[in-house]
């Protein structure tokens, strides 16, 4: 429920007047799907940001941190409290020698081609993916064999009283799509990546092979959220999808899709609660069949 009180002092914390009221996540997510935020916030800068997460811990209203929403499911209720978005007015690429440093909200599109107009290496693994490099740290997203916290040299991080402080790559614990920040408070500002040398031709060539890969093999012209679980050990999620014949299952306007099974997609209207209806269907018959218990990867946030 939006408190007009609130409304007014985030217009009046926020220079830029990016703040909205009901805002629709669907809106701000790639699945396309998602019921209205009481408040909508998208900072310019840091001190913004600051500003933003210190009045929401003064006056105890939840918070909720997103980037290009490009893995995450809202439930259609929508989420309550603040949800920052943090996006181009915190997306600033600059380097250092061999260590590219990024801003949260920059697109990791955008942080590859710096490090290939840079003649950097490491980062090639990335072309073609979604999100930004908050999410993409948060998450240690990865693909083709690599992933995203192998290159981190240092977090700058961002506590629930507006306080900043960095953190090295060891203090982290990078695993599979998984870090120590998912299980604390902490809002990624800033990130340094340690790269290599490389000719910028060998880059440029290995990343037009994976986005090249990326095209044949996902079904990207459709509203999806990339991969909604994480591969089990040894195993790949989408062929244990796909051998329990789930492959084109649909529920709704949502579909197990046709391209790779680990791959929701939305044909049109798909709500929350049939892109739900669907993994909850794929996590049974896959634990029936091969005795394998699926686990997320996707984000599920707002009330349901």
């Amino acid at each position: 429920m939006v408190d007009t009180a609130v409304y007014r002092e985030l217009l009046e914390l926020i220079a830029s007047g990016r703040v909205r009221a009901g805002e629709p996540m669907k809106k701000h997510t790639s699945w396309r799907i998602g019921g209205p935020a009481d408040y909508f916030v998208e900072p310019v800068g840091r001190e913004e940001l600051q500003r933003v997460v210190s009045f929401a811990n003064k006056h105890k209203i939840a918070l909720t941190v997103i980037g290009n929403g490009s893995n995450l499911l809202v439930n259609e209720s929508g989420i309550r409290g603040i949800v920052i978005k943090i996006g181009s007015g915190l997306a600033r690429v600059t380097n250092l020698e061999k260590d590219i440093v990024a801003e949260a909200g920059a697109k990791l599109s955008a942080l590859a081609a710096a490090a290939k107009d840079r003649g950097l290496g490491g980062l090639e693994f990335s072309a073609g993916i979604p999100g930004t490099v908050g999410g993409a740290v948060m998450m240690n997203a990865g693909a083709n064999g690599s992933s995203i916290g192998a290159l981190v040299r240092e977090v700058l991080l961002l506590d629930s009283e507006g306080r900043l402080s960095r953190r090295d790559r060891e203090a982290l614990n990078f695993s599979y799509r998984s870090c120590d920040l998912q299980r604390e408070p902490a809002i990624v500002v800033e990130a340094s990546f340690t790269c290599y040398p490389r000719e910028k031709n060998l880059i440029e060539e290995e990343m037009e092979t994976f986005v090249a890969k990326r095209l044949s093999t996902q079904p990207l012209g459709l509203p999806n959220a990339g991969s909604v679980f994480k591969n089990p050990p040894g195993e790949s999620a989408g062929r244990l999808i796909e051998s329990a014949g789930l492959k084109g299952l649909r529920v709704g306007d949502a579909q197990i899709s046709t391209l790779h099974a680990n791959f929701i997609v939305n044909l049109g209207m798909a709500t929350a609660a049939d892109v739900l209806a669907l993994i909850n269907k794929a996590r049974e018959t896959v634990l029936a069949r091969h005795g394998v218990e699926l686990r997320l990867e996707v984000k599920v946030v707002g009330d349901a």
